[in-house]
């Protein structure tokens, strides 16, 4: 049996689970470092006097530093290793998020934040595609879906930390807490997350055959003769988005950009202002956060139980089911906000298949394409992602301005999950074949 049959055939090793495991704190870290903004917020405007528009570039700062690292830095991953990409990424967001904590002024803090999220959009596109490349095929929704509820971890428990570090000493310690657990992850990496067999077998860096048989050897298997042919990768960074838009793959790339673009949309409008919403429909401040917050816990057992449902059945298939769920409790919430209970059962439940349907792409995407452009393709997708992002809190405040009522929000909220389902129905027949286990054995 060849390596590459190894991984997606054969039980998952214990060494396969640990390569899980790692990317799954990646994704912790980064769920603390993107919302840590949203922890500091209030005492950073309090201390500097700021408007809520001058808060709110603040906020968005990180996002678009992510939708820059996902465009601009992942694709080096697919020429250089996605090894390297992630070591690098993790030293220039921990470095950024220190640096952030003796910031002077709004400005200041506005370009660190933009640069820790470069860091992060590098490390979330690598982090995803080596846990999907290490998982076997069964459980390979499930390692990727594990990486999104690390994500949702992280962020519940950095609102438990940033509450008890300001408390006692002030918002830049939130900062400085997050920039030493981010380097503290780059020895982490260095030692226990390998490279990329996909990577090796395609690029052929220096040292590839050894490092390919070092992999072998913790697997389980002998020792290869010699690294296979395969087809090679695209040669630059470039080339890689070329390919994406080639006539073999635009249909496929172009569906993936439209799911990720509603999907975040979606999902950080419901993020953003259910708990403003909330208050707006009848209830407290109070329950309104705790609101909020249900979202996110819901959110950690969302994508977990999305990865179990994935490995008994097609991926796609529960990724259009939680799409439609989602859209038919995005249209009743706000109904229910004359029973407390209800509200707050129904956010749960929100946050558990929207947190899911984030996941589902994640998942997703990975093997749809080959390993030449593999991260190329996944950081491109997250990039498109957070321009939806991005946009959707912005432009749901012009709305709410204008006069349109929190209902017809949820409800437009609503139809996008639905537009997004229909567009991956067709996705299977479309998808590319990704690099077979018999060209990789």
């Amino acid at each position: 049996m060849g390596l590459r049959e190894t991984i997606d055939d054969a039980p998952m090793t214990r060494f396969q689970w640990s390569v899980v495991v790692v990317c799954v704190l990646l994704n912790m870290i980064d769920g603390f470092d993107v919302l840590v903004m949203a922890f500091t917020a209030g005492s950073v405007g309090a201390e500097w006097g700021l408007t809520g528009a001058q808060t709110g570039l603040l906020l968005s700062a990180g996002l678009v530093g992510l939708a820059l690292g996902s465009l601009l830095v992942a694709p080096w991953a697919d020429r250089i290793g996605r090894r390297p990409v992630i070591l690098g990424c993790l030293v220039v967001a921990g470095v950024a998020m220190l640096a952030s904590s003796v910031s002077r002024d709004a400005v200041q803090l506005g370009l660190l934040r933009v640069v820790t999220g470069v860091g992060i959009g590098g490390i979330l596109a690598g982090s995803n595609v080596i846990a999907s490349e290490y998982a076997s095929r069964r459980w390979r929704g499930f390692a990727v879906s594990l990486n999104s509820t690390g994500y949702a971890l992280g962020a519940t428990l950095g609102g438990v930390v940033a509450a008890v570090l300001i408390g006692g000493a002030g918002w830049r310690a939130v900062f400085v807490f997050g920039g030493v657990v981010t380097l503290l992850a780059v020895p982490l990496v260095f030692l226990r997350l390998p490279e990329s067999l996909d990577f090796l077998v395609t690029r052929r860096p220096a040292g590839a055959l050894e490092r390919v048989n070092a992999l072998a050897a913790r697997l389980g298997q002998a020792a290869q003769p010699g690294l296979p042919d395969v087809a090679g990768a695209p040669d630059g960074v470039g080339a890689g988005f070329r390919e994406l838009l080639s006539p073999r793959l635009r249909r496929t790339t172009l569906v993936l950009w439209v799911a990720f673009f509603g999907v975040m949309a979606g999902f950080y409008f419901v993020t953003s202002w259910t708990p403003t919403l909330l208050v707006e429909s009848g209830l407290t401040p109070g329950q309104g956060i705790a609101g909020g917050t249900l979202l996110n816990v819901g959110g950690i057992f969302g994508a977990a139980l999305l990865g179990l449902l994935a490995a008994r059945f097609a991926l796609r298939d529960v990724l259009i089911a939680y799409l439609l769920v989602t859209a038919a409790l995005l249209a009743g919430f706000l109904t229910a906000t004359s029973s407390l209970a209800l509200a707050f059962a129904l956010g749960g439940a929100i946050g558990l298949f929207v947190n899911g349907c984030v996941a589902g792409l994640y998942a997703l995407t990975p093997g749809i394409y080959d390993a030449g452009v593999r991260t190329t393709g996944v950081g491109t997708a997250l990039g498109i992602g957070r321009a939806g992002a991005i946009l959707a809190p912005a432009l749901a405040g012009v709305l709410l301005d204008g006069g349109a009522t929190p209902q017809a929000l949820y409800l437009a909220v609503g139809a996008i999950f639905v537009v997004v389902a229909a567009v991956l129905v067709p996705l299977r027949a479309v998808a590319p074949v990704p690099t077979t286990a018999k060209e990789l054995s």
